[in-house]
C-alpha cells in the first residue's frame, strides 16, 4: 500500500492557492506548466511510497495515538522552484509563518513512523505544496515565476490534524483515499 501523511488545506486556503495557481500561469504565459488540481493539494509531512505486510496498520495505529500540539497557523508566503539551477521542474510555494511549528510536527510524526522501523527520509524538511510541474521548461519559466510581483501576505491555513493517504496511481492520474487522523489539541 502506498501511503503519505500531510496537512489537509481548508476550503479558504484550496481558493486563495487556486488563484495563485492562476496568476503564475498567466504570469508564465504558454509554458507547458501542469497546475497540481486544488482538489489534490496537500502539505506532505511525510512520504512513506510501498508498505506491505502489517505495516500500513502499525502505521494508522501510530497516527491515531494522541498529540499534544496544539493547532496553529501557517502562510503561504514565497514562491520558489525544483531544482535550484537551470530549468524549472517543480513549481512550490512555501510556508513562512508557523514553519517552525510545522517542521516540530513533522519530526514527531516521523519519529513515530521510524520507531515502526520503516525508513524515513533524513533530508531537513523544508515545508512546502506543489504548485505545479514542468515537463518541459526553460531557465526564462524561473524568471517569469520567481520575478512577478506578488501580492503582500499570502494564504493562511489553520493547521489542527495530520492525516495518512493512501495513494493509488493510475493512468488518468492518482487517487487519495484517506486511511487515519491524528487531531491536535485544541489551543487554550
Amino acid at each position: 500500500m502506498r501511503l503519505f501523511l500531510a496537512i489537509d488545506l481548508d476550503d479558504a486556503a484550496r481558493d486563495a492557492i487556486a488563484v495563485e495557481q492562476t496568476r503564475i500561469a498567466q504570469a508564465i504565459g504558454r509554458s507547458p506548466l501542469k497546475l497540481v488540481v486544488p482538489d489534490h493539494l496537500h502539505l506532505t509531512l511525510v512520504f512513506l511510497g510501498e508498505v506491505r505486510g502489517d505495516g500500513p496498520a502499525a502505521v494508522r495505529a501510530a497516527v491515531e495515538a494522541p498529540l499534544t500540539e496544539t493547532a496553529f497557523d501557517v502562510v503561504f508566503d514565497t514562491l520558489g522552484v525544483f531544482p535550484a539551477r537551470g530549468a524549472p521542474r517543480v513549481l512550490w510555494i512555501g510556508v513562512g509563518e508557523g514553519a517552525a511549528r510545522l517542521i516540530a510536527l513533522q519530526r514527531r510524526i516521523a519519529g513515530r513512523i521510524a520507531e515502526l522501523g520503516l525508513v524515513v527520509e533524513r533530508r531537513a524538511f523544508h515545508p512546502h505544496l506543489t504548485l505545479g510541474r514542468w515537463r518541459e521548461s526553460h531557465p526564462r519559466d524561473r524568471t517569469a515565476v520567481l520575478n512577478r510581483p506578488r501580492a503582500p501576505g499570502g494564504p493562511r491555513l489553520h493547521v489542527d490534524h495530520v492525516t495518512l493517504y493512501q495513494s493509488q496511481l493510475s493512468s488518468s492520474g492518482s487517487t487519495y483515499t484517506r486511511l487515519a487522523r491524528a487531531t491536535l489539541e485544541s489551543p487554550p
